[in-house]
Formats: C-alpha cells, sequence, structure tokens
C-alpha cells in the first residue's frame, strides 16, 4: 500500500517547498504543481487503505452488511453428519448442506475463498441473542416458536417421508408401497409419517408413543419397518442402527419439514438470503443438489 502523503497543515510540515532539496528555487508553478501531485498521492492512498486491512484479504465486495467485511461466516454442527456433510469437513462444499451453503454464498456474491465456516450447538444457535455467524444450516424446520428469537431464509428443503428397516428383517428387501402391506410397520403418534402413510398406503401401522418407543421396536423384532422423515432416516439408519437400512421414500412431500437458513433476529441479510435461495429453487439448482447428495450418493429410491 502506497505510503499516506505527510498532512501539510500539520506543524511538521512548512508546505511543498519543504520536500526539496536545500537550496533549490522554487517558483509559485511548481509548487501548486508539487501540491497537487501531494493531494493525488493522499487519495490513491486512501483508495488504497479503504480496500483492504493492512495485511488482510480484502474478501468480496458485495455490499452487504456481514459479521467479517468482504467475508460470510456459515455456521454448522459440530459433529456435522453425512449426508448433509461429508466427513464433517463442510470447507470441501461436499454433502447437501455443505452444497447449499455454497451455492448461497456464490448467489450473494461470495467467492469459496471468502466463505469462512464456524461450529455451533444445534440449541445455541437458535437461542434468543446476538450471534457468531451470518448463516447457520443444521437441518432447522421452520416454526412460528423458533421464528420469534432468530430469522429464517425460504425453506431451501422440503423433507419426505422414509421407510426404514434394518438387516436381515423381513422388510429389507421391500421396493413398492404395496410390499409393506405384507409386513408390520410402526410409526410414532401425532407425526406427519403417520399422515403420509395412512394416505399412501390406505392402512393403519403400529403407532408409538414417539420415534424412540417405535426404534426399540425395529431393534426388538417388535415390527419390522419404521416410517420417519427423511433428515430422521439418515441419522438413524447413520448413527443409532445397527444393520440399518433406508428402504425408500413416498413420493410425496406434503406437510413435510421445511428446512431454513438460520440468521439472526432481523439480520440485514435476510432479504438476500431468501432471495438468494428462491433463485436456487427456481433455477433446480436445489433440486440437483439434492439429487446429487440425498438420492444418488446414498441411493435412496423413490417407493413406487
Amino acid at each position: 500500500m502506497i505510503e499516506a502523503a505527510p498532512d501539510l497543515r500539520h506543524p511538521d510540515h512548512v508546505g511543498a517547498a519543504s520536500f526539496l532539496p536545500k537550496g533549490s528555487t522554487v517558483s509559485r508553478f511548481s509548487t501548486r504543481s508539487f501540491t497537487v501531485l501531494v493531494a493525488a498521492a493522499s487519495i490513491i492512498s486512501l483508495s488504497a487503505c479503504s480496500s483492504a486491512t493492512p495485511g488482510t484479504d480484502a474478501g468480496s465486495d458485495t455490499g452487504l452488511e456481514t459479521l467479517t467485511s468482504g467475508k460470510l461466516t456459515i455456521a454448522t454442527g459440530e459433529p456435522a453428519y453425512f449426508p448433509w456433510v461429508i466427513d464433517d469437513a463442510p470447507e470441501s462444499g461436499e454433502g447437501f448442506e455443505a452444497a447449499v451453503a455454497y451455492a448461497v454464498a456464490d448467489e450473494l456474491g461470495y467467492a469459496k475463498d471468502d466463505v469462512v465456516w464456524t461450529r455451533t450447538t444445534f440449541e445455541g444457535a437458535i437461542a434468543p441473542g446476538p450471534k457468531d455467524f451470518d448463516l447457520n444450516l443444521q437441518q432447522y424446520s421452520i416454526t412460528e416458536d423458533r421464528a420469534q428469537a432468530v430469522d429464517f431464509s425460504s425453506p431451501y428443503y422440503t423433507s419426505t417421508q422414509a421407510v426404514i428397516t434394518v438387516e436381515g428383517s423381513a422388510a429389507a428387501d421391500i421396493t413398492t408401497v404395496d410390499g409393506l402391506s405384507d409386513v408390520t410397520v410402526g410409526v410414532a403418534s401425532g407425526t406427519t409419517s403417520l399422515t403420509v402413510y395412512q394416505d399412501q398406503t390406505g392402512s393403519d401401522p403400529q403407532i408409538f408413543n414417539s420415534n424412540e418407543d417405535a426404534v426399540l421396536a425395529l431393534t426388538s423384532g417388535q415390527i419390522d419397518a419404521l416410517v420417519v422423515d427423511l433428515p430422521t432416516a439418515f441419522y438413524l439408519t447413520g448413527v443409532e442402527l445397527d444393520g440399518g437400512k433406508i428402504l425408500g421414500t413416498f413420493d410425496d412431500s406434503t406437510g413435510g419439514e421445511e428446512f431454513g437458513i438460520v440468521l439472526a433476529k432481523d439480520s440485514p441479510l435476510t432479504d438476500a438470503v431468501t432471495e438468494a435461495v428462491d433463485s436456487l429453487r427456481d433455477n433446480g439448482t436445489l433440486d440437483e443438489i439434492a439429487t446429487e447428495w440425498l438420492s444418488t450418493s446414498v441411493d435412496v429410491p423413490v417407493l413406487q
């Protein structure tokens, strides 16, 4: 950066003539010309200083008000699970939410190098108060209660309902909705999963007080399969169940949980982020990302 020109009004500087070698003769024209040059250098210096902090990268110039000028700070969980983030490394851009985060950043005008990742707890991020992130993606369902404490973007994903089982069960090879009538299926009461199952199959499953009770019934062999939303299916089969398997999803997202990006309450970024998500939905990018990370990469078929 060009060093700032001396302030000619300061007592230590007596005018343009003081910059010339001792004994030099200075005409009025040359003095004024030199002053103009000094002023121009000052403008250049101020311009250079305003574009970056010394020793740092200025980042993307989007005009948006973020925690760190020129950077977009995005939070996820600790740890972040497959398939939302692959190998707990969101900076790779691999995994559904990691890919969505970078797609939104790009829509906002931020290069990948200008995205800064941080980690938060699930509950802490949606509690009232200041945030140490600009955006947060952790499969947050948009609810009225949560919206009292934080802002949400428009939904970037609407969950479908999935049927899961474990290896060796009577349901392990089912690929169709009709096939579910031949096995015992469990669902937690009062859930969207129950409504969708009844609508799709025209029958009633075994009903449990909670998903925890239904999971216990599945692992003990009391039921052959369990209906849960797809995010829960990923977690249960990937973390909780030995030999867990997703048989497929129902071809219907009616009443599904809508995931939104979390921002601080009354964030100046909320409108811009919502516009970015809407654009990605309208141009098919969100569907492409979902196909890559929630269907193809994890082999989740639609039950026919």
